[in-house]
Order: C-alpha cells, then sequence, then structure tokens
C-alpha cells in the first residue's frame, strides 16, 4: 500500500501532522510521502520520509502516474485536488481539512470550494473538531465523511529534565497573524509581570510566514511597551525535535503555555506542551477540546476578557497541587487518545471502508 499526503507547504502543524503519520505508516510497513507546492523551514524536520516539492501541474500528474497511490490526501488545496482527479488517478482522492481560520473566513472558503470538492473527491477527511463537523455536514451530507483525532509521536517527543530557570516563562506558539491573536498574548504578558515581575514572554514563530501587517502592528507594540521590548523573546523555526526542551524548561520554570487563538481545527502546540510537561491556558478555540478540560488538564479563560485570563495564570502558576494534577492529567491523557497507533488503526478503517464503498475507478 501507498499513500500521499499534500499540503501547500511545510510549516506550523500540518507539516508535524504529515511527517507524525507518515512515519507512523511507514512504521507498519506502509509506504508514505509528501507533496508540498512550495519548499519551507520545515523541511528541516522531514527525516527518512520521500518528499516531493513542486508547484508544476505536469511534475504532479507524472508522479502520480508513475507510483500509483493507492490514498492521496490532499489538504485544503483545491488545485492540487482538481489536478490530480483530471490526472485520471484511479486510487481514493480525499480532500481534508484541518483548520480554516476564523469561522465567517471559513464558510465562505467552504461555500467556494464546495462544488469542486464534491466533483472531484471520494471523501472527505477531518479532526474531531465541532465547527468544522457543522460545516461538512452542512454542505456535503452524501459524500463519505470520517472525522478522527491527528496524532502525536507519543513515543519519541516528550518532557526532558533541564535545571530549572529562575524566573517564570509564558510560552506562545503561532504565526504572527489575526488568527493566532497575538495581541492578547502580549497584553496578557503585561498584565502578569505586575504580579510576577520577573517573568519572560517566549514566542515561538516563523518568520517566513508572518503577515506584513499584523507583523508591523506586533513590533510597534512591542517596541511602545519598556517591559515587553526587554522581557520578550521572539524565536523563529526551532526544528521540532527541540521544541520539546523548550516546552520542558517553560513547564519546569512554573509558567505555562498560553494559547489564544480565534479558532483552531486541532491545536498541535496545546497538545504538544501537555506531552512535555508543561501546562496551557487556553481560549477556548473549538479545537483545543479535545485536549483542555478546565482545571483536569489545563485552563479556559474567555478569549477577550484579560481579567479572567490573569486569574487563571495566577492559579495555574501559585496553586501547586491543582499545577501538578493539571500536569499529570494532560500528560497522560494525550498518551492514552493521540497516539500513532490510534491514528494507523483509524486510518486504515476509512481506506477499507472506501474500499468497499467505492472500489477503485475503472
Amino acid at each position: 500500500m501507498k499513500v500521499l499526503f499534500t499540503f501547500y507547504n511545510p510549516s506550523g502543524g500540518m507539516e508535524t501532522l504529515n511527517r507524525i503519520r507518515s512515519k507512523a505508516l511507514i512504521d507498519k510497513g506502509i509506504e508514505a510521502h509528501l507533496l508540498y507546492n512550495f519548499t519551507g523551514e520545515g523541511l528541516r524536520n522531514i527525516k527518512d520520509i520521500r518528499t516531493i516539492v513542486t508547484s508544476d501541474d505536469e511534475s504532479v500528474r507524472t508522479l502520480i502516474q508513475q507510483e500509483n497511490y493507492d490514498v492521496i490526501v490532499v489538504c485544503s488545496d483545491i488545485n492540487m485536488l482538481e489536478n490530480i482527479s483530471n490526472s485520471s488517478y484511479t486510487g481514493h482522492l480525499i480532500y481534508e481539512l484541518q483548520g480554516l481560520g476564523p469561522i465567517e473566513e471559513a464558510k465562505l472558503i467552504v461555500d467556494n470550494y464546495s462544488e469542486r470538492i464534491l466533483e472531484h473527491a471520494d471523501a472527505i477527511l477531518y479532526p474531531q473538531t465541532l465547527h468544522l463537523n457543522q460545516l461538512m455536514l452542512s454542505y456535503f451530507p452524501n459524500i463519505p465523511q470520517f472525522s478522527f483525532d491527528d496524532p502525536l509521536d507519543t513515543e519519541h517527543f516528550g518532557y526532558h529534565s533541564y535545571p530549572r530557570k529562575s524566573f517564570p516563562i509564558l510560552g506562545w506558539i503561532g504565526r504572527i497573524q489575526a488568527n493566532k491573536n497575538w495581541r492578547e498574548f502580549l497584553t496578557l504578558g503585561e498584565r502578569l509581570m505586575q504580579y510576577c515581575p520577573d517573568l519572560f514572554l517566549w514566542m515561538f514563530v516563523d518568520k517566513t510566514l508572518h503577515d506584513p501587517i499584523e507583523k508591523a502592528a506586533y513590533d510597534l507594540m512591542v517596541t511602545n511597551s519598556p517591559q515587553l521590548s526587554t522581557r520578550l523573546f521572539l524565536y523563529s523555526n526551532i526544528p521540532h525535535d527541540t521544541m520539546a526542551d523548550y516546552l520542558s524548561i517553560i513547564g519546569d520554570s512554573g509558567g505555562f503555555l498560553a494559547s489564544t487563538s480565534i479558532l483552531e481545527g486541532f491545536g498541535y502546540a496545546v497538545a504538544e506542551a501537555m506531552l512535555c510537561r508543561c501546562p496551557v491556558l487556553s481560549t477556548d478555540s473549538d479545537g483545543v477540546r479535545r485536549f483542555v478540560a478546565h482545571n483536569q488538564t489545563g485552563k479556559f479563560y474567555e478569549r477577550g476578557n484579560i481579567d479572567e485570563a490573569v486569574a487563571e495564570a495566577l492559579s495555574l502558576m501559585q496553586d501547586q497541587n491543582l499545577r501538578t494534577q493539571i500536569i499529570d492529567n494532560a500528560q497522560a491523557h494525550i498518551k492514552r487518545e493521540f497516539s500513532t497507533d490510534l491514528y494507523v488503526e483509524r486510518f486504515m478503517n476509512m481506506k477499507q471502508h472506501l474500499d468497499y464503498k467505492s472500489p477503485k475507478k475503472l
């Protein structure tokens, strides 16, 4: 069996997802390849997985014809879906949605793509996220749909012990763009410094993918804040393996990871922090509900309510019994519910269902 996963560029959560699930399938004896339209910093994370980078339609069609994939999963890229469908491909062509930004933008995208998805896709795949589920059932009631959790590398990515920092760290992972809601993170950091004057902020971003307008606003906000300009560190394109070290250090410092997103399809940053024993304070951005149960595996606050965010943050930092309980529960939850073995089992069940319902085209 041979599988191809495609996306625009190797960055962020999609790079993580494609790399983890490809490796998991390969470990089970299934050949998996990656196809990206454009190069990206995330290519450095990929090892021992055949990865093709091209945006040329003819090159893609040649690849499809040569490799004879049993399953191709196209994430988000409607033009790629159409190109592969028109290339005389005879395997199962699955259109995947992982996250489309704010709900208004997501509805607009799905509305614009719906006819082409119906024409070219054999099935739709998405994580167990309420807003995606509602959108897909509303727009595509008659096409096979599969919804299951994305995997984490629970065996190799996790907590590492380092000497404890002498100051607490507030962490954040994302892109400098509106949906990630970076302004709220910086505002929370400034407020928390009033209670924790030795607090530092660590932000992990991909500088090659920021929104220029948002980045200009970010630079202005940081420059105009005496606290942020001296206590904020911006890290770009940290290798994925090394992120486990940073998350472990943040957790052991007495700090936490803040997730301020407006809407998430899955939220790898949150899940990976929990796996590394770094507690999480998050907005209720839908996708993270799979990980965060308030005061059990993490903490929620109402987006925009900075007073509530500060109160929950201080509770997470000062109530050591609750903190330890949340950290232990979160790590166990991720290991139990999001393993690669579970993902491969569900992926193969999807393949078998499609084999039965819609055998390969002749």
